[in-house]
């Protein structure tokens, strides 16, 4: 592994860190999440488990889909999950391959671009459009429509194959999945337990797997399809979540 490979990878990750700590700070105050970003993120792992029912019910997929729900995207805090990689990024940049370094970036650009689309959606939502009641489906796409940041979207989707890509690259390497696994007993010992499971439960989900491109295929499909859908103005029934007043 070169040092330019290593460096290139330290420097995105370092780019994606700072983005999700700026995000980070307007999604929390002094109690935690703020409620309307709870609301929010609750309403849309709702969605998005009802989207992918058939491949959490799949022994194959369930642990990838479980890790996109609740270690990509999900309504629980994941302050110290961050707060960890910001803690070992000197380290972090000196000794892991390029190739860990930039799987890392990846999943990190992820986690702030949901948390800057997130925080537009709260704004939209609680503030322009003056949200009363319980958010719905029609509520949403309405939202979603109205912040027009759809170049934003598109780059959401497509971050998922790359994810997808740069974790088949390396959860097969041995020699990565060993360092892995033994970093478990240190890592609890400096504090840094829930970014080691984060990375660990990535690291299983993902070899289970045994090749991610119809999973990865499938997530990209559906999601392209209900943005088109909202953005077309479409009834909300075939994507809303159960219980959703759409369903009448």
């Amino acid at each position: 592994m070169s040092s330019a490979q290593r460096d290139a990878g330290a420097r995105r990750l370092a780019e994606q860190l700072e983005r999700s700590r700026l995000a980070r700070l307007r999604q929390y105050d002094e109690q935690g999440l703020r409620p309307e970003c709870r609301i929010l993120a609750a309403w849309q792992a709702e969605r998005l488990r009802h989207t992918y029912r058939d491949l959490l019910e799949t022994s194959r997929y369930r642990k990838a889909v479980e890790f996109f729900l609740n270690d990509l995207y999900g309504d629980k805090d994941f302050s110290a999950r961050d707060e960890g990689v910001e803690r070992v990024y000197p380290i972090m940049s000196k000794v892991m391959p390029g190739a860990a370094l930039m799987t890392i970036s990846i999943g990190i650009e992820l986690h702030a671009i949901s948390q800057e689309l997130d925080l537009d959606m709260v704004a939209m939502l609680w503030g322009e459009m003056g949200l009363k009641n319980g958010l719905d489906a029609a509520s949403y796409a309405e939202a979603y429509r109205r912040c027009g940041n759809i170049e934003a979207r598109r780059r959401q989707i497509s971050i998922v194959h790359e994810v997808g890509q740069s974790l088949d690259s390396i959860v097969f390497k041995p020699f990565i999945y060993s360092a892995v696994k033994l970093a478990h007993g240190p890592a609890q010992m400096a504090g840094l337990l829930d970014l080691h499971m984060f990375i660990e439960r990535g690291f299983i989900a993902f070899r289970a797997m045994k090749g991610s491109d119809e999973f990865i295929a499938t997530i990209m499909s559906r999601e392209t399809a209900i943005m088109e859908s909202i953005l077309a103005e479409e009834p909300v029934d075939s994507w809303a979540p159960p219980g959703d007043p759409a369903h009448g």
